[in-house]
């Protein structure tokens, strides 16, 4: 099955974010003396964008429109200035982002992150990859696992759904990719569970991304 272009998830598919999205968080729970989390609870709360990481960290009492928007405030300040210190690609990562290249197989990144730090993580780490769409949260496109996203790189790519796979590491990419028409890879060095994965309707399940290869 020919396939042109690879769609990736961004946090826990190419990128370790955990441990700067758990800091910041924490950071702006403490200044204001509200409870911490483990980054294991970290792992769960991420996925469907900034709002509801904020939303799941803060007590329940607290979660109040008013206050979610003024932590995610906060929060999207201190993470941007601090977005790189724990971050890393996965291992295999930079391989095979380049054997894609060497191969001509498209990229393009579809992240539910706020689009300035989905553009600043990549720009940081994968210098001098052209990449066909680095989207992440936008003003008026909804969220995964809406597919509006993956339909928008289809279209400024003209790529056709079947030569397309989508790679993530979550139940909510696996939704996306289903609604979007696209087959699917599931990376088990992520956040979530391999259950979660297949639970979500996963084609495929890899553990290394030297595998992704063999799907193309």
């Amino acid at each position: 099955m020919k396939t042109s272009l690879v769609i990736f998830d961004l946090d826990g598919t190419l990128l370790n974010t955990i441990g700067d999205l758990a800091v910041a968080c924490n950071a702006v729970l403490a200044m204001r003396g509200l409870p911490q989390h483990s980054y294991e609870e970290y792992r769960h709360f991420v996925g469907n964008g900034i709002l509801r990481l904020v939303e799941r960290a803060l007590p329940e009492e607290l979660r109040t429109p008013e206050n979610v928007a003024l932590v995610r405030a906060d929060f999207v300040k201190y993470y941007t200035e601090h977005i790189d210190r724990y971050t890393k690609p996965y291992d295999g990562i930079s391989g095979l982002v380049t054997e894609l290249v060497r191969r001509g197989v498209g990229m393009a990144v579809a992240s539910n992150k706020f689009q300035v730090g989905t553009e600043k993580l990549i720009r940081l780490f994968f210098p001098g990859v052209e990449f066909a769409a680095v989207f992440g949260q936008r003003p008026g496109v909804p969220l995964k696992p809406d597919p509006t996203v993956v339909r928008e790189i289809l279209a400024l790519t003209g790529t056709p759904r079947e030569e397309v796979l989508y790679v993530g590491d979550s139940g909510v990419d696996m939704q996306t990719a289903r609604a979007a028409g696209v087959r699917s890879a599931g990376v088990t060095w992520g956040f979530r569970e391999r259950q979660e994965l297949v639970d979500a309707g996963a084609c495929h399940l890899v553990d290394r991304p030297e595998e992704l290869l063999g799907l193309l």
